[in-house]
């Protein structure tokens, strides 16, 4: 069972890390090519995947698309989203994830 709560923390840092390296390579991206910035599909596939806190504060951070009304509005809601899942997931001991 200490085997799941390793796991699923160590999943949950990767995507947040993820979450951050993207935010910068976008805003790097868009700082060099003058181009526009890329789809917001990556953004929000990734926030669902468990990482709307971590996109969401280093958007600020970086001041990365911050009038960007999609964004600003679905994030926190996804974050929400999130942190009641990893909650349930980590207080019911991932027995809804064993079949048996």
């Amino acid at each position: 069972m200490i085997l799941l709560y390793v796991i699923f923390s160590v999943y949950i840092l990767a995507v947040n890390f993820y979450a951050v390296l993207l935010i910068k390579s976008q805003r790097d991206n868009y700082g060099e090519n003058n181009n526009k910035p890329s789809g917001d599909g990556k953004l929000i596939l990734t926030a669902i995947l468990g990482g709307a806190i971590a996109l969401y504060v280093s958007m600020f951070v970086m001041r990365y698309r911050i009038n960007n009304l999609l964004l600003m509005i679905l994030l926190p809601v996804i974050a929400v989203l999130n942190v009641w899942f990893f909650y349930l997931a980590y207080r019911s001991g991932f027995t809804f994830f064993v079949v048996a």
